[in-house]
């Protein structure tokens, strides 16, 4: 289905509280602080394949940054129902994304795009390899025969993904995403400049030291806590999965309005 025309930021802003891309999200507050505290207390699982350390062993800093970064409910004592994502730090998130992808388009950069969310945001990570593609970009394609204890690491439309059982797999591991840049060293080939993706796609490449932008959503902290230490340049936040992918398409026209990729 093509993107519809590009909103205006007003209208952009509407259309994500309206499907709760922001606003009032399904995410339900006791899940976030749950997610943060297992971050803290040093769940993997949770670091997104980020190295974390002990830096972030206090849930209390975890949820400053999220108030910060993503517009949760800074009270501690605010333990259940609704909690929000700042709209419009969604939508500063998409024009610093744009800013990036700008760069990328204006050097004709090597791009690799992933995502652990293929439900949500396979289109959304697919629509924009096509306009970086149409730009001059080298969209990166990915070695064959990759697996890792989940499934095998495929490339469909231009996005990597995690497939298992014949599906398209939801994944939080780092694991993917460091098997792909391992085996690009190890056959001789270039790393990507930019890594365009979500979940530990996002944090392991930004770990092992390429320039990573990405998604999370606000009961995914690692990628936040990862952008306010440098190693990720930028996390948009967002609902990464609400009931109709096409809900997101507004969004990416919006960001390749911005970064001046519209064709």
């Amino acid at each position: 289905m093509p993107i519809p025309g590009t909103p205006s930021r007003a209208e952009l802003l509407a259309h994500l509280v309206a499907t709760r891309i922001a606003g009032d999200v399904a995410t339900p507050r006791e899940n976030n602080l749950s997610h943060y505290r297992k971050l803290a207390n040093g769940d993997r699982h949770y670091w997104l394949g980020l190295e974390l350390g002990d830096r972030w062993s206090d849930e209390q800093d975890v949820l400053a940054v999220m108030a910060e970064r993503v517009g949760v409910n800074d009270d501690p004592e605010h333990r259940h129902g609704q909690d929000t994502i700042d709209p419009e730090l969604t939508v500063s998130g998409l024009e610093r994304m744009a800013g990036r992808l700008r760069k990328a388009a204006e050097g004709r950069q090597r791009v690799l795009f992933a995502t652990g969310h293929p439900g949500g945001l396979l289109d959304v990570h697919r629509a924009t390899a096509a306009a970086l593609r149409a730009a001059g970009c080298e969209i990166v394609v990915i070695p064959d025969g990759l697996t890792t204890d989940e499934g095998y690491v495929m490339q469909f439309a231009d996005v990597a993904v995690l497939e298992h059982g014949a599906t398209l797999w939801h994944t939080h591991s780092g694991e993917p995403m460091r098997a792909i840049l391992t085996a690009l060293e190890r056959g001789g080939r270039p790393l990507p400049e930019l890594v365009v993706a979500d979940h530990g796609w996002a944090g392991a490449a930004g770990q092992y030291g390429v320039d990573s932008v990405g998604y999370a959503d606000c009961n995914d902290p690692a990628l936040f806590l990862a952008e306010a230490e440098g190693t990720v340049q930028v996390t948009v936040p967002l609902d990464d999965h609400v009931v109709s992918p096409r809900h997101y398409d507004p969004m990416t026209a919006y960001l390749l309005a911005e970064a001046g990729l519209s064709q």
